[in-house]
């Protein structure tokens, strides 16, 4: 059905449309979705959390043949959002850290860019995988154009007190739980780990034959209020300023990144959070819907009219 709704779409927009993306953040939806159940459908099934991400990864190789199968000259991709795995505080068991980038990361880039999932995940899953069958990588593997990459953050665990599994968006992982919020931090509660932002970006580099990447989200929620017309929101400045100059490092590196796209213009709707985290560069009344450019969206219109940083002075 996801392949005759892309097809569809190909058909449809394709003529005025030529980038797409089959799937935004697919850990997201099978693992929170499914696993830990903090988004929607709000289940908390590890094997139905398992099965989404493969059927997830199996709808997008369907989808990129029929997309291509329509319409000539499309650039089509997947956009994934990886992080860095990082032992803070009491030191987390190394397989246990490695069975969470398998989860999070290497099975996603492993399955599109390689045609295999990470083996030690698959069996370590068993029966949880019981939804891959013989030829699903084969389709799931289909040439990319282009990967968009989500960042915010590196994911910060440590060794619980027990061996329990006190992960569930991680399936299988025991002994290890999240390190203690850091005291800076964005509204989300997330850490702000820019240089992890530059090594993340060369290890992908480093591991695979990559198509070009697009970062297709950075950014930060912080709910700094307007006064007298004007929203001053020196933090979220300070992190983009940061981020960016995290891509521009990775560039002169060598990681061929083609674009970058901030998140978010607009003050929306965060997935459960609703409307309680603030990631806009514009200000939004909820109540009256008055948009308020905050110094934010006047700090990067400059950037990009000038296509560069300044002399960082955070």
């Amino acid at each position: 059905r996801f392949a005759d709704y892309a097809a569809l779409m190909a058909d449809r927009l394709g003529d005025r449309v030529t980038m797409w993306s089959t799937f935004n953040e697919p850990w997201c939806y099978a693992y929170l979705g499914h696993g830990s159940g903090v988004h929607a459908p709000g289940l908390r099934d590890p094997k139905a959390a398992v099965s989404v991400a493969h059927h997830q990864l199996l709808a997008h190789g369907l989808a990129l043949q029929a997309m291509r199968a329509e319409r000539n000259g499309l650039a089509l991709g997947i956009v994934i959002n990886p992080s860095n795995i990082v032992s803070e505080g009491a030191d987390a068991d190394e397989a246990e850290m490695r069975m969470i980038d398998g989860i999070h990361n290497r099975w996603w880039f492993d399955a599109t860019l390689t045609g295999e999932y990470p083996t030690e995940v698959v069996e370590r899953y068993g029966e949880l995988a019981e939804a891959i069958q013989p030829g699903d990588l084969d389709t799931i593997a289909q040439p990319l154009d282009w990967i968009g990459i989500n960042y915010y953050f590196d994911i910060l665990v440590q060794q619980a007190a027990d061996r329990g599994e006190h992960l569930r968006e991680y399936p299988t992982v025991e002994g290890t739980e999240p390190s203690p919020v850091r005291p800076v931090h964005t509204d989300m509660g997330w850490p702000i780990t820019p240089d992890g932002f530059t090594q993340l970006l060369n290890r992908l580099h480093r591991d695979y034959d990559l198509p070009p990447l697009y970062i297709t989200e950075n950014g930060a929620a912080y709910d700094d209020p307007v006064v007298a017309g004007r929203c001053r929101d020196e933090r979220r400045i300070d992190y983009l300023d940061l981020h960016l100059r995290a891509v521009l490092d990775a560039i002169d590196e060598g990681v061929d990144i083609r674009g970058y796209y901030q998140w978010s213009l607009l003050d929306n709707y965060e997935w459960a959070l609703g409307f309680a985290k603030r990631f806009g560069i514009i200000h939004v009344d909820f109540d009256s819907l008055e948009r308020t450019l905050r110094d934010s969206a006047y700090w990067y219109r400059d950037v990009i009219a000038r296509n560069g940083l300044t002399e960082h002075e955070g």
